[in-house]
């Protein structure tokens, strides 16, 4: 059960592998904590060189330094790190605006802390396997956050990602499914396409990050063959014939009872191609005078 209690905000630590990294502009939240408290508590746990380490409530936090405060309201619980970790992501994962390396950073600490923690319970229990596996955590958190599985490992890929394609995935200059294809790159080679794309001022479609990361697997993945796949060109496309659509009842009148569409589609044509003949005889006659 946990506690709730006001501690000292000189006793309270971030969690160093707290997933958000930007906390924003905190003035607003700090004057209003200023004007009316902490409205939700913060939730620590007890750390072994003495205060309590924020599981979650980083932003309010910070934001209460700003504000002044001495002491701050939380909610103590005593849990081992990979619970802690858990119950941080949880909680993080849930804001509204979360970018989506924060998110996949955090998807990643969460997988890893419950494959750990499961893990411990197998060998508590006498068993010999303590493989947990891959699937079925994904199949856990994809059901605490709401996405499949697949969604899942895709987001935890974006985490191989050199930092400087990370960023462009924060920035939406590299979109996130071409993202997830890259990131299955060698550093290098991501380096070497970071390199191409900003010289280039170019973004790879999901085909191209697709053939890219075909390469890199087959070990063909040279630097011609990044500028090859890159600099293709979409086959071409011939464009749609224009349409010309008319309502029948507004014609059917200039035709026998009983006439087709078809048939009356043809006689229009007639019409228009012996009025285009005359018209251009009378021209021709006009231009002999």
């Amino acid at each position: 059960m946990a506690d709730i209690t006001y501690i000292p905000i000189r006793q309270l630590y971030p969690h160093p592998d707290n997933p958000r990294k930007e906390l924003g502009d905190l003035s607003e939240l700090a004057a209003s904590i200023k004007e009316n408290g902490v409205l939700t508590n913060l939730t620590v746990r007890p750390r072994a060189e003495g205060g309590y380490e924020i599981i979650s409530g980083h932003r309010r936090f910070h934001a209460a330094q700003l504000a002044g405060l001495d002491k701050i309201k939380v909610q103590v619980r005593d849990v081992d790190d990979d619970q802690a970790i858990i119950d941080m992501v949880d909680a993080n994962i849930q804001r509204e605006h979360i970018s989506p390396m924060e998110k996949a950073r955090a998807l990643k600490m969460k997988n890893e802390a419950m494959k750990r923690s499961a893990g411990r319970r197998k060998e508590n229990g006498c068993q010999l396997d303590t493989h947990f596996p891959e699937a079925k955590t994904a199949t856990q958190i994809g059901a605490d956050v709401g996405e499949s599985p697949k969604q899942i490992f895709r987001y935890i890929r974006l985490n191989e990602l050199i930092p400087e394609l990370q960023k462009k995935v924060d920035s939406n200059t590299l979109k996130f499914n071409p993202a997830v294809e890259l990131s299955y790159l060698t550093p290098d080679e991501q380096q070497s396409f970071l390199d191409y794309a900003e010289a280039q001022d170019c973004t790879p479609s999901l085909s191209q990050a697709q053939k890219l990361k075909a390469a890199s697997k087959e070990g063909t993945l040279t630097l011609d063959k990044l500028e090859e796949i890159m600099s293709a060109q979409k086959p071409s496309v011939a464009p749609r014939e224009p349409v010309l659509n008319i309502n029948v009842s507004k014609v059917a009148q200039y035709f026998p009872t009983g006439c087709t569409k078809q048939q009356m589609e043809n006689r229009i044509l007639k019409i228009l191609e012996s009025y285009f003949r005359q018209m251009a005889h009378e021209q021709a006659h006009e231009e002999e005078r």
